[in-house]
């Protein structure tokens, strides 16, 4: 075999994506919540951007820039000499910059600690709420006033460190014993747990925690309002006869049965059904406070009465004015600059530039998006969600002449402040079906008439699946009995048997 070497001339296409398309199609995909997170960092790490607070400041920064600036030939590190130029050096550039250099070791930092002033950073930080107490720790503080011996006080400690998110016991006792015995140190009895168990139920709150199944945490609940409501005594008293004895035939809506049972008319029933609206199956959830990040309209969407249309306007106000400093920019482009200098301050003012740029091409793609939407929606910021029009991300790209992957960012996490309340901005985006005018429906609209339809029936003979189809064909939406089960379950309606309701005789 034979190698040999030699040069080839190839001709081809090469797609590729500058970082400034990448950082652009990041910017419009980030919610405006994390986009004001994003442009802080970049404010902390970019020496070249800045905020323009007042514009009679920007041009008094302007005015005296050549008189604050630096030696620009300064910035060359590693000359010959003592060093003791280079400190003075960086000394005056802290002093100019000292937003941007500040840090733990900085001189500035240390004259504010020295004539005791705040730092604002630190304050920021130590303003930030801290992680909240886990269910076990707030057990286990209940669990400290409860009187119980050594054993038992042991025992309830282990068995609170099963209880789940929701409250119940996430394995039994036969398997927190089996668990206990592979730890180190004396394993609890069997009679210790089960004793340890019965102090847990009785003592911990909200009722019904530490319960071993969905069962005995609605009694033990039921058992604290027939405590706690005297009044009302015999009512859970038969509340807690039917979830006892009859809980499957509640489930599947089987009043009469149970009614034979017990002997109970349906209209007590009934009303035992209504008292267990008070009860939870997850007993625990207002126990730990769940973090919810806030959300933030991107834009809103207001009504003109003078033009009798609807408008959109973005929420810019929460994101700050960028700019170039004016200064960077000017040694970006200096010629008489050091190379290595240069190039750095080039790097970053690129950097800012790109980012700025960003951020207005977000705004103009996602107000353009927003402004197809007010002209297809309009029926339903007028009517409500049964007018809902079919709207695909393709008819939308073609119509702004922008990729489909660049209207997926744009609707990405944005929410919209709308007359019809604050709502996703990808809710406006479904499939649907077509009419005979010609416009789709979309399929949540399809949803919200099976919703009017159920709501107005019959509730001692509701619709079947088959009758709701042919109720909201008869209403210009023909879809197949399997879809309307599959709509109906998706809004959490129960089938016809357990829609039904009943009345004696």
């Amino acid at each position: 075999m034979r190698l040999d070497t030699g040069q080839h001339q190839k001709l081809l296409q090469d797609l590729r994506i500058s970082p400034q398309q990448i950082q652009a199609m990041r910017i419009l995909e980030l919610p405006l919540t994390e986009l004001e997170e994003h442009i802080q960092r970049e404010l902390e790490q970019n020496v070249a951007l800045e905020i323009v607070e007042h514009r009679a400041r920007a041009k008094r920064e302007e005015s005296d820039g050549k008189a604050t600036d630096i030696g620009r030939k300064e910035l060359v590190v590693g000359g010959e000499g003592d060093g003791s130029d280079d400190f003075r050096r960086l000394g005056a550039l802290e002093s100019s910059y000292a937003e941007a250099f500040e840090n733990e070791y900085s001189s500035t930092r240390a004259r504010r600690h020295d004539r005791g002033e705040r730092d604002g950073k630190m304050d920021a930080m130590a303003n930030v709420a801290g992680r909240g107490p886990s269910l076990a720790e707030v057990l286990e503080t209940q669990w400290r006033f409860v009187e119980a011996d050594d054993d038992t006080r042991r025992a309830g400690s282990l068995i609170i460190q099963f209880i789940g998110p929701d409250g119940l016991l996430t394995d039994g006792l036969d398997a927190i014993l089996e668990h206990a015995q592979r730890l180190p140190g004396p394993a609890p009895s069997a009679e210790d747990l089960e004793r340890a168990l019965r102090l847990l139920q009785a003592h911990l709150e909200p009722a019904g925690i530490a319960a071993r199944s969905h069962v005995e945490c609605l009694l033990l609940q039921i058992d604290h309002h027939r405590e706690e409501d005297e009044e009302r005594a015999e009512s859970w008293s038969i509340v807690r006869r039917i979830v006892a004895d009859h809980m499957d035939d509640l489930i599947h809506n089987r009043l009469p049965a149970i009614s034979e049972a017990t002997g109970l008319p349906i209209g007590r029933i009934q009303e035992a059904r209504e008292f267990m609206g008070r009860l939870t199956l997850s007993p625990a959830r207002d126990l730990v406070d769940e973090t919810v990040r806030p959300i933030i309209p991107d834009a809103i969407i207001e009504y003109d009465d003078v033009n009798d249309c609807y408008v959109a306007r973005l929420r810019n106000d929460r994101l700050p004015s960028l700019r170039v400093r004016p200064r960077y920019e000017t040694m970006a482009a200096d010629r008489t600059e050091d190379r290595t200098t240069r190039e750095f301050i080039s790097k970053h003012v690129l950097s800012a530039r790109g980012l700025i740029d960003a951020i207005e091409q977000r705004k103009r793609t996602l107000l353009r998006v927003v402004d197809v939407v007010i002209a297809r929606q309009r029926e339903f910021f007028d009517e409500g969600s049964q007018y809902l029009r079919q709207l695909t991300m393709t008819e939308v790209a073609d119509q702004l002449g922008l990729s489909v992957g660049t209207i997926s960012r744009a609707v990405s996490d944005k929410w919209l402040e709308t007359p019809r309340g604050l709502m996703p901005l990808r809710r406006f985006f479904s499939g649907g079906i077509g009419t005979e005018a010609g416009d789709g429906v979309a399929w949540e609209a399809i949803r919200a008439t099976l919703r009017e339809i159920i709501d107005a029936e019959d509730k001692t003979d509701p619709l079947s699946d088959d009758a709701l189809a042919r109720e909201l064909a008869r209403r210009g939406m023909p879809i197949a009995r399997r879809t309307v089960v599959k709509y109906r379950e998706q809004l959490g309606i129960p089938k016809k048997t357990l829609r039904r309701q009943f009345t004696d005789g």
